[in-house]
């Protein structure tokens, strides 16, 4: 990653920085100010209006003595802080709050005109040059009889508000800074919770990429990220469980095939060489014979586990049959290796028929190799027992006999392709170890489930289920 993930947050932290502080200075400046000129107006007009209608109409109808006139102005002064004039229709200053009244020689403000507010009770500039500074200068007209006798114009200078607005910018400011500060902290929150962890899983990654499945990815959130490390975690377990299939397969096949070809090789050498005489080449014809079978059907079950993978589907013929009837044919198969040790069949089968909803040719196989497996490991003159029974719509075959049994330490490893225990190594050199695994995988791609059970010196037991088919169901029921 080289870091540009905080390259990029911290940027985009700047431009947050920047960006609010232009923000604040124009935009929430600028409405800041329209806004406090537009309520100043507005109060200012307000009290404009109030001194029009009671106090100017007392004057112009001489009920209001031009001292006490100046009195009401000069106390409103002080009130609102801005500058209050009477000003008759001709431009002439009659009364000003800060000046003594001269109604002789009134102050004449030159140019003025009352059309110049426009649409507007309010206007902002030096009012025809006169002060020094910008200024709010509100008016109200005075009406009497419904005639226009002059104005109350109150001006108020610009510098309390702006004075105003620069204090409510600070508190703007001061507010950005401590968002920036919290967006400092949650940036820190960010790169702690979610940017580091994202960090680990990249290098995992990496790791896992060059071959290198030693370390884990140290991340156990409980969120999406250690969601994510923990399914990196599981892939890369599979991949290197996987690359470790590989080399127990290829060194499993090399050593199942190295033997029978190494004694055909040599037995074939003996017989051309003449060490074998030719009155006893039949005898290790006959071995050879018994060599080459075994190796047509270690590659024949290697094909046929070729089929479904480690993970992946096989295409299934799905069909109701007599499970009853194939365990029964499938059991004569084995008439001949039965008679050799004497080992007999007890068939415990519900009902005459029972039917089921499998792909017979496969559900055929998985018992033909269990019951391969149960004469292999059985002893001279025993019996092997196949059961079937039916509960909450399954049916349960059991194939158990009371052979030599299974290790402990064995029963985990039966289901791997190649393996085979000391026992069966020693007992039977055509087994391939590849038997139980087909077993699994079929019952698997049907979506059932195969358990053993097994005791060293007292026999072996597999149990496998089937979905039970309408027709038995309905029987049954």
């Amino acid at each position: 990653m080289k870091k540009r993930l905080y390259f990029k947050l911290f940027i985009g932290y700047l431009l947050f920085g920047i960006f609010g502080f232009i923000l604040v200075s124009v935009v929430t400046s600028t409405v800041q100010l329209n806004y406090l000129q537009n309520h100043t107006a507005a109060d200012l007009y307000r009290e404009a209006t109030v001194v029009a209608k009671r106090y100017a109409a007392d004057y112009y109808n001489h009920n209001l003595t031009p001292e006490d006139m100046q009195e009401h102005i000069e106390t409103l002064d002080d009130y609102l802080s801005a500058q209050i004039w009477l000003v008759d229709k001709n431009g002439n200053v009659l009364l000003n709050s800060r000046k003594p009244a001269d109604m002789e020689h009134p102050e004449s403000i030159e140019g003025f005109n009352v059309t110049d507010f426009g649409n507007k009770y309010f206007r902002i500039g030096n009012f025809y040059h006169y002060f020094s500074e910008d200024t709010l200068s509100v008016f109200s007209p005075i009406t009497l009889n419904y005639q226009v006798k002059g104005y109350i114009v109150i001006h108020k200078p610009l510098t309390e508000i702006y004075t105003f607005n620069n204090h409510l910018l600070n508190m703007s400011y001061l507010t950005l800074g401590l968002l920036s500060l919290c967006l400092l902290f949650l940036l820190g929150l960010l790169i702690y919770f979610v940017i580091h962890p994202i960090r680990k899983l990249a290098k995992g990654v990496k790791r896992y990429a060059d071959g290198d499945f030693s370390e884990k990815i140290n991340v156990h959130t409980n969120d999406e990220i250690g969601y994510l490390a923990a399914s990196i975690e599981y892939m890369a377990n599979e991949m290197n469980t996987l690359e470790e299939d590989q080399r127990k397969f290829v060194s499993n096949v090399s050593h199942d095939f190295r033997s029978p070809l190494t004694s055909i090789k040599g037995y074939v050498e003996a017989m051309l060489d003449g060490t074998i005489p030719v009155e006893m080449q039949e005898k290790y014809l006959k071995i050879i014979l018994f060599e080459t079978e075994r190796l047509n059907k270690l590659t024949t079950s290697i094909l046929e586990l070729n089929k479904y993978g480690s993970h992946g589907k096989t295409i299934l013929d799905i069909t109701a049959f007599d499970l009853n009837h194939m365990i029964k044919m499938t059991a004569l198969t084995f008439e001949g290796r039965c008679k050799e040790k004497r080992i007999s069949f007890e068939l415990i089968l519900t009902g005459e028929s029972l039917y089921v909803m499998a792909d017979m040719s496969k559900i055929e196989q998985v018992v033909h190799n269990l019951i391969d497996n149960a004469i292999k490991f059985s002893h001279n003159d025993s019996t092997i027992t196949i059961e079937t029974t039916v509960k909450n719509g399954k049916v349960f075959v059991s194939v158990k006999d009371t052979g030599i049994g299974i290790p402990k330490d064995s029963l985990n490893k039966i289901w791997e392709r190649f393996y085979k225990t000391d026992l069966s190594r020693g007992k039977d050199k055509k087994g391939t170890g590849l038997g139980l695994a087909i077993v699994k995988e079929i019952i698997q791609a049907h979506g059932e489930n195969i358990n053993v059970i097994s005791t060293e010196s007292v026999g072996t037991e597999f149990i496998f289920t089937l979905p039970l088919a309408e027709k038995a169901a309905s029987r049954i029921g």
